[in-house]
């Protein structure tokens, strides 16, 4: 029998590591009980946006900012149709939403949206251990009578398989093709639409969907791209069926080489066709394992709206999103690739790019939602590549 903490009066949620140390608070949102891998995001805000990023499929967010919900929740702040993260834990039981946006609240949204939560954790004791031992496999309940069967939740715990070899690209994946309708967000008006933020000779870019965030799609509109979402499984015939001008690839979840062994013909193909290319996070990842570079889980990832990364080409520091558990081995990267971005918390590779030819990609999340601007500029490179290619076809 393991031992676990004594459940306190009042206790009617917890959260239980592998190792079986326990963790008991106040329950909200749906009472449940999920398996999967703890994480923590050092973000101040977005959390609507964290949640519904499909690249924490199989996760539970441990928030380190003490006050999450406290502005409710809207229809506008959302990365995906429903959120694939596990369920999330926080120091302080959200607040009655206080925010002229808010039309519903972060309690309401959560179970609407089957999502338990916890508060009433030292979020600072767990994200230090979580940074010392690493990411770590768990299980949040909740219950609103406070009945739990310890030993059953320990043993599903060790039964599940983690993410280490997990292809979850494939579920968060949308699986329909559809002509993207949104652009830019703008604090007066909402969303605009594609057609008023498209250039009058918009490159067409296929983006391959392995769990894309919607902002990733409004910043490709928005930089003049005309885009069509297509499943991150879909065959090369169907992708080039669309006659793009270049092939995106997304962010998602899961452990990039599961993914890379379904797609790796057809995106060999796309490399082959010398097509512009450019990756976000997983696609990032999926680009440098096709060019011949290597991927590895990190100790516990990289998740916030703070970090600071560095472009080698031209020297500048920028301020990042990330959300990311593992990452290329820079080491591994063949002469013909080239390291374009570095983080300056540990060095890791944060962008690639193929001499002579029209790929680049990068770990962090330019598309910012949340998080900081300062990378936005990629979308322009990827557009500056399709150009120089219709140029050079056109010559």
């Amino acid at each position: 029998m393991t031992e676990f903490a004594p459940q306190p009066k009042n206790a009617n949620a917890l959260i239980m590591l592998e190792s079986g140390e326990t963790y008991w608070g106040t329950g909200y949102g749906a009472p449940m009980v999920n398996i999967g891998e703890i994480c923590f995001n050092t973000s101040m805000s977005g959390y609507q946006e964290i949640l519904t990023d499909p690249s924490y499929a199989g996760q539970i967010i441990t928030f380190t900012a003490p006050h999450i919900g406290n502005t409710g929740t809207n229809d506008e702040d959302i990365e995906s149709p429903t959120p694939q993260c596990l369920g999330l834990i926080t120091r302080e039981r959200p607040t009655s939403p206080s925010n002229w946006r808010a039309n519903k609240s972060f309690d309401a949204w959560l179970t609407d949206n089957q999502l338990p939560a916890i508060a009433g954790i030292d979020t600072r004791a767990l994200t230090q251990k979580l940074r010392d031992h690493g990411s770590a496999k768990g299980a949040i309940a909740y219950d609103a009578k406070g009945i739990f069967d310890l030993e059953a939740i320990f043993k599903s715990i060790q039964d599940w398989s983690g993410l280490k070899g997990a292809n979850l690209a494939k579920t968060a994946q949308r699986g329909d093709t559809q002509h993207w309708e949104t652009g830019a967000w703008d604090i007066r008006s909402g969303y605009s639409a594609a057609q008023d933020t498209q250039k009058a000779h918009a490159y067409k870019v296929v983006a391959l969907d392995f769990g894309a965030k919607d902002n990733i799609m409004r910043g490709l509109t928005h930089a003049g791209c005309e885009v069509i979402l297509m499943a991150g499984t879909s065959s090369f015939d169907e992708i080039m069926a669309h006659s793009p001008d270049g092939i995106f690839l997304s962010n998602g979840p899961g452990a990039p080489a599961a993914t890379y062994a379904e797609i790796k013909d057809t995106l060999q193909r796309i490399i082959s066709a010398d097509m512009p290319l450019f990756g976000i996070c997983l696609g990032h990842q999926l680009l440098a394992l096709a060019l011949g570079g290597k991927t590895q889980k990190m100790h516990f990832g990289h998740r916030g709206a703070n970090h600071p990364v560095k472009d080698l080409t031209t020297g500048k520091v920028e301020i990042t999103s990330q959300n990311h558990g593992f990452e290329v081995v820079a080491s591994s990267l063949p002469d013909d690739v080239v390291l374009t971005h570095i983080s300056l918390f540990d060095e890791s590779c944060e962008g690639i790019a193929a001499k002579n030819r029209p790929f680049f990609s990068v770990q962090h999340h330019p598309e910012s939602s949340p998080g900081p601007h300062d990378s936005h500029y990629l979308f322009d490179r990827f557009v500056t590549l399709m150009a120089e290619k219709a140029t050079k076809k056109a010559a």
